[in-house]
């Protein structure tokens, strides 16, 4: 496992993504839980790695972990400082291979939504927060998707309120309605696409799963959801009827 987790911070892409990391999320069913959540304290302080890869690989094993059952409140304290504050938001390098800081942070997000204890209202708030954190560049390799869906997936939650449900998004309305004419800045534009895919998720349901077919549910407050999204999404989109 050691092994396992030390080559997980390679910025060779093929000993990183292609060798360590299927082999530790293979490995992660079969460790015993104390093992689980010594990894998952290795991960969450990759978070303060100075190497990219390292940072951004680590959501996907704690996500697994998550998803094994596994859970420790300082995982999710790491997590939340980490997300909003990366700036190196490089979906796919030429040398490093892929990145996707949004991307695997929205998958851990997504896993805490369905899969833990944490706080569902925080964890929204924290996806409002990566959303509206200055940018640098678009989203090009389907962050806004997954991050939509881990959003969908934590409006499952069937402990939140109707208000729990659509307060994270006043600060995205704010954000919008304080927009000047011009080019949409990129956060911006990450963000109504972001919310244009957890529309989508409101309407038809959300795979609970990742990986394959998995139940599909509906948000627990969904047409307060859907409501508030058209409110929001019509600030900065001028075609919304």
């Amino acid at each position: 496992m050691t092994e396992l987790s030390q080559a997980l911070r390679s910025p060779d892409p093929v000993v990183r993504d292609e060798r360590a990391y299927p082999a530790l999320r293979a490995l992660i069913p079969r460790l015993e839980p104390q093992q689980r959540l010594e990894l998952g304290d290795a991960m969450a302080e990759r978070f303060e790695d100075p190497q990219i890869q390292a940072r951004t690989f680590a959501p996907l094993i704690l996500a697994a972990l998550v998803e094994q059952g596994s859970y420790a409140p300082h995982w999710v304290a790491a997590f939340a400082r980490w997300y909003p504050a990366e700036r190196d938001l490089r979906g796919y390098d030429g040398e490093l291979g892929w990145l996707h800081a949004v991307a695997h942070g929205a998958d851990l997000l997504g896993a805490l939504g369905l899969h833990s204890p944490a706080d569902p209202a925080a964890l929204l708030e924290l996806g409002a927060a990566r959303m509206l954190a200055p940018a640098g560049q678009l989203w090009d390799a389907m962050e806004d998707e997954r991050l939509g869906y881990a959003l969908a997936r934590t409006l499952t939650r069937p402990e939140l309120t109707p208000a729990q449900s659509v307060d994270w998004l006043d600060a995205v309305a704010a954000d919008f309605l304080a927009g000047e004419p011009g080019p949409v800045p990129y956060h911006a534009s990450n963000t109504l696409r972001t919310l244009w895919m957890l529309a989508l998720c409101a309407e038809r349901g959300v795979r609970t799963e990742r990986h394959g077919d998995g139940e599909r549910r509906q948000l627990t407050h969904r047409e307060a959801v859907r409501g508030r999204l058209v409110e929001v999404l019509a600030i900065i989109s001028p075609y919304l009827a």
